[in-house]
């Protein structure tokens, strides 16, 4: 206890250990050197839960005085509770959060209801078990009841209300979700499908729907699903516009809208429009040249053998998973794939991650379920880059967040004009009175509240965006200032600072993965997922590795295209190469087929799957019959 084993408590000072901890060690006939897995249940059960209305002697020692006092000590967990609701630190809320795990109600066991509600049952079942159903599981069930008589009747039209929704939901590949799912737990694609499959049932006519990457987190065999139900929707006579990269689903479009020809500034154009036969033979269309197959990303002519030594997560049973064994072998590019639903996230995220957060970096937040994972050792860290933003406010940008900014206000500090005045490198940041703008402290724009209306940011008039006062601009490298710089492409920049070794190579790393056209001081907030996610990758790479790192992304082709996924698999091999490990989850079949271990969960979403299908080179998969990934791998290691 006096070594910090309760984690709220830390290292216990002041009164915690003057007081409480040696009047509870009096009291309970304990030694407060006794490692908290020797205590007596007893001594534990008080500490955590309090002393259960028994009064204690607390003994209060200030110099030469002493006082006492008996009162029942509250325990930990008591103490929290009251805290959590009390303070408004969102610091300590923080804490207390990540000592707390959410677990059904004592009182209905996550039934949610009262007892008399809970006592309806029609078949057997309670309400809160039929929502706790997976939508398969409930159309099953929906489907063979039969209730006669004056019972049927009742029952007939709801019946067929609740059965024509579930299979809308089953239909938009959303079969493995259990009914009682909470929103805020779902992916943006699935809550986009449930939204989609609410419009299938209204059979509107005329109307435009309009879907940005319908098939996020979607496997192939649910995207035919996912095509079915919106060419139901055309037939109907709607008009569909998807913003989508699946290859699938644009081969299956009636109509085409290339943009490009490249990204950011090098964009913004209609690059092809048409049939895709039509779009495919236009050679100006980087997309068309990825569907006629003059572009491509190729299959590894040979599979990498690995270091032969691997991490191995034992009896891993949380959700679906059904208490299995999982080896992953080190020094490989490595695929978790399966159908939607069929445990790859709990797997990887939510017991490997959490548990190597917790070795190596002291991570409060319980791993799922499982026995143990063996071979920790063999790695020294593990980074996980996802598409979350890489800033909260506009203050944060590519320059800051990859450090490169650091170097670039070094160069301008040391520049002849910069010494005659001398400036130091913090006159060059934005975030610092001196050299910053104070009329917007350096934000480069204002806000102005518009009270009943959202606040609206405007140009700041006193420098017109640029962050920075006049004198500092006074300072300039070949006609350019700080700001100047900060407004320049990754590819401009590159440019600029060609003599710089040390901001040209992590310009040079940015450029590499395919992030030249991005500017320097472009807000955080402006980054799209996959932006932000190779920003991420960028500094990765840019760090001196050790060759024992392993790195997990989920699902990283989210929102990229052909050409893009090229990009980020050359970056992720590189990773490897240097003899570090990757896993990744993913669906898309372009990366899949370069992997160079793949494990296959399922065979289904939800209850019916948790289980590992097969494991193997891309090769093994493709020859497993019971493998969904298999049977369209097989497609692609084909060329078809």
């Amino acid at each position: 206890l006096l070594d910090g084993a309760v984690v709220p408590w830390g290292r216990p000072a002041g009164y915690l250990r003057d007081t409480v901890l040696p009047s509870l060690a009096r009291h309970y006939g304990f030694d407060l050197d006794t490692p908290w897995q020797d205590l007596p249940d007893e001594v534990r059960d008080a500490v955590m839960f309090g002393s259960g209305g028994e009064e204690i002697t607390f003994e209060y020692r200030r110099g030469d005085r002493t006082w006492t006092y008996r009162q029942p000590f509250p325990g930990v967990v008591a103490r929290l509770k009251s805290r959590y609701v009390e303070t408004t630190s969102a610091r300590v809320r923080d804490l207390i959060d990540s000592c707390m795990r959410v677990c059904a109600c004592a009182a209905c066991g996550g039934g949610r209801l009262r007892p008399e509600s809970l006592a309806v049952r029609i078949d057997g079942r309670t309400i809160s078990e039929v929502s706790a159903m997976s939508v398969e599981d409930a159309l099953d069930y929906f489907r063979s009841f039969r209730p006669e008589g004056n019972r049927g009747e009742i029952a007939r039209p709801i019946l067929r209300g609740i059965i024509e929704r579930l299979e809308f939901l089953a239909e938009v590949g959303l079969g493995y979700l259990t009914l009682d799912r909470r929103a805020s737990t779902l992916a943006g694609g699935e809550s986009q499908r449930i939204r989609l499959a609410t419009q299938i049932g209204t059979n509107l006519v005329g109307v435009l729907y309009i879907l940005d990457e319908p098939s996020i987190g979607l496997h192939y065999r649910d995207n035919e699903r996912l095509l079915r139900t919106l060419g139901r929707l055309k037939e109907l006579g709607n008009t569909i516009v998807v913003v989508e990269h699946d290859e699938g689903i644009i081969r299956s479009a009636d109509y085409i809208v290339d943009l490009g020809p490249g990204a950011g500034v090098r964009g913004g154009e209609v690059v092809a429009a048409g049939r895709p036969d039509e779009v495919a033979a236009n050679e100006r269309s980087i997309t068309g040249r990825y569907l006629s197959g003059d572009l491509s990303i190729p299959v590894p002519r040979e599979r990498r053998r690995g270091n032969g030594r691997a991490i191995v997560v034992r009896g891993a049973r949380e959700h679906n998973l059904k208490n299995i064994d999982v080896e992953f072998p080190l020094g490989l590019f490595i695929c978790v794939c399966g159908v939607s639903g069929s445990g790859k996230s709990t797997l990887v995220n939510d017991i490997l991650y959490r548990s190597l957060a917790a070795r190596f970096y002291r991570s409060r937040t319980a791993p799922g379920e499982h026995d143990a994972v063996e071979g920790l050792e063999q790695i020294d860290k593990v980074v996980e880059i996802d598409q979350s933003p890489i800033g909260r406010t506009p203050r944060s940008n590519p320059a800051t967040y990859t450090g490169v900014f650091t170097f670039i206000r070094d160069f301008f500090s040391m520049l002849p004009e910069s010494r005659i005045r001398g400036y130091a490198k913090g006159r060059f940041s934005f975030n610092v009175k001196g050299g910053r703008c104070e009329a917007c402290r350096g934000d480069g724009l204002v806000k102005v509240e518009m009270h009943f209306l959202p606040d609206v940011y405007v140009l700041c008039e006193a420098c017109r965006g640029k962050r920075y006062n006049r004198e500092t601009l006074d300072v300039v490298f070949k006609g350019r200032s700080i700001a100047d710089v900060l407004d320049m492409t990754v590819r401009e920049a590159l440019e600029f600072f060609e003599k710089i070794p040390v901001i040209r190579r992590r310009l040079e790393v940015l450029s590499e993965v395919g992030l030249g056209y991005i500017r320097l001081g472009q807000p955080a907030t402006t980054l799209s997922g996959g932006e932000a996610q190779r920003v991420k990758l960028s500094t990765e790479l840019s760090r001196v590795g050790t060759g024992k790192t392993l790195y997990i992304l989920d699902e990283p082709t989210t929102g990229l295209h052909f050409d893009d996924v090229r990009v980020l698999l050359k970056v992720l091999h590189t990773l490897v190469d240097r003899g570090n490990t990757v896993i990744v989850i993913e669906h898309n079949l372009e990366v899949v087929k370069t992997a160079d271990h793949i494990i296959d969960l399922g065979p289904e979403g939800g209850e019916g799957g948790g289980e590992i299908v097969v494991a193997g080179t891309p090769e093994v998969v493709a020859r497993t019959p019971a493998s969904y990934t298999g049977r369209y791998l097989r497609r692609v290691l084909r060329g078809d």
